[in-house]
């Protein structure tokens, strides 16, 4: 039922666009205070995927990657879902 409302009403579209707008923001401000520029990010991202991808199979579409900022220190936080575990 609640399912159903949900989808009537929409709730969730602008839940999930605000949390979208804030972890984009999150990730410029990051970026920012960091001092990497996008091709550096990028490039890290490309052989964090390549060197996982050596042991396991990924859904490359469905992986985040994002930086958080904590007390001053920032992190590389990804997130790679794995399909299975290569022999």
């Amino acid at each position: 039922m609640m399912t159903i409302l949900n989808r009537l009403f929409k709730r969730n579209s602008s839940n999930s666009s605000r949390e979208s707008a804030k972890k984009r923001l999150k990730l410029i401000i990051s970026h920012d205070r960091t001092g990497l520029n996008e091709e550096t990010i990028e490039a890290m991202r490309q052989e964090i995927l390549e060197v996982v991808a050596r042991y396991v199979e990924l859904d490359v579409d469905s992986a985040e990657f994002n930086l958080d900022n904590d007390e001053g220190m920032t992190s590389i936080v990804a997130n790679l879902p794995i399909r299975r575990v290569k022999e």
